[in-house]
């Protein structure tokens, strides 16, 4: 008699997220799960069912506080999951996280898992921050078991009174991991790189910094821009390549950093984002990331995947990642002058840069290797499931 596979739920607010953090975990463990894969409507949710094979479903959820939206949406969770009776429910993504808990405890679900990739509340003010700190809250409430991506994350739930549940990190944290094969400097990569070297004006003479991300104010990029003209006057040789693009309706910049960026000698950006960022990397000497809050930041893994040594804000994730005079430095947030002076520190110092940049893969190989990562949430499915 063929063995009933248990059967998971994975719920997010928009498919991309779906798409991007769980194709390879489904292709690895549609043999063993019955998984249904449930997000907005999307052409990624259907990328998602043709690439891995599971089963999918559309819920449609706002990202945004919507009241009569979000009711429609939790109606409709809770009829999916009453019609489904899965072992387990697993969300990850705000919205995605309060309305399937809140469905999964409705449908009696007995296992009820969220993930926590960030917080939001820790750098809200006034009325938004309440009101984010008691959705997490009811978000915990109706989950059975919560898992935040890092050592941080866990840290802010537990010291502004979000749940008194047990937490579990996995791993070294994170909930992705990095394809070490993929994120490699070698090969076409470097024909690549090459070519855009070419296309911004960079030489072998230019140190060039590089930020990878959202253009945007609550990434650091007015402290990065204003760090890197101080570094300019006297390194003139330095570049800052910018990759990505601003949004100027959800956060945006202030105009004074705006101009600089348009006009100054020294900053080069691609003024959109790219599919593809490694032959941007692989053209870099280091990451800059003065970023405001993170819950397990990619742009920092992927960079050191790729070998260079990084400069990151004191925040979640980032400073588990880089380990001070390891692979990296870490200035304090909204810091001009720390910033430019550890921008200053590697482009001087071409030996510590180097001794930097050669620890840099190697730390990511040992702690977020994809297939590690997998892993480990794997192996926290089995324990869960077994134990219900």
């Amino acid at each position: 008699m063929e063995e009933v596979r248990k059967k998971i739920v994975r719920v997010s607010t928009i498919p991309l997220s779906l798409k991007v953090f769980c194709t390879d975990l489904f292709k690895e463990t549609r043999d063993v799960y019955d998984i249904l894969a449930v997000s907005s409507p999307g052409t990624e949710l259907e990328d998602l069912r043709r690439a891995t094979g599971v089963r999918t479903a559309e819920v449609p959820m706002k990202r945004s506080i919507s009241p009569i939206s979000d009711i429609v949406s939790l109606s409709r969770l809770v009829r999916l999951l009453r019609k489904e009776k899965p072992d387990m429910v697993h969300s990850i993504t705000p919205k995605a996280g309060l309305l399937t808990m809140l469905a999964a405890w409705m449908a009696r679900v007995p296992v009820r898992l969220h993930t926590f990739t960030g917080l939001v509340f820790p750098t809200a003010t006034g009325p938004k921050k309440a009101i984010l700190k008691l959705t997490d809250r009811i978000t915990c409430a109706a989950a059975t078991h919560i898992h935040p991506e890092g050592e941080g994350v866990k840290n802010d739930l537990i010291k502004s009174g979000i749940t008194r549940k047990p937490l579990k990190v996995l791993g070294y944290g994170n909930i992705r991991g990095v394809d070490m094969d993929y994120y490699s400097a070698g090969g076409e990569v470097a024909e690549r790189a090459s070519a855009v070297k070419k296309e911004y004006g960079l030489t072998d003479k230019n140190f060039t910094f590089i930020f990878v991300g959202r253009i945007v104010r609550d990434k650091g990029i007015r402290e990065l821009a204003l760090a890197f003209a101080e570094h300019y006057k006297t390194h003139p040789y330095s570049r800052l390549l910018l990759v990505g693009e601003q949004e100027p309706l959800e956060d945006p910049l202030d105009h004074e950093t705006k101009e600089l960026i348009e006009r100054h000698p020294g900053i080069k950006s691609t003024g959109r984002w790219v599919d593809d960022v490694r032959q941007y990397y692989a053209a870099s000497n280091a990451l800059v990331f003065p970023s405001y809050r993170e819950g397990f930041p990619n742009v920092v893994l992927e960079a050191g995947a790729m070998g260079l040594p990084a400069i990151v804000t004191d925040i979640n994730g980032s400073r588990e990642i880089i380990t001070e005079g390891f692979n990296g430095t870490i200035v304090p947030t909204h810091d001009v002058t720390n910033l430019k002076r550890a921008i200053d520190r590697l482009a001087d110092s071409p030996a510590e840069t180097a001794a930097l940049a050669a620890n840099a893969r190697t730390n990511i190989a040992q702690k977020y290797e994809a297939r590690f990562v997998r892993g480990c949430l794997m192996d926290y499915y089995s324990t869960l499931l077994n134990n219900n």
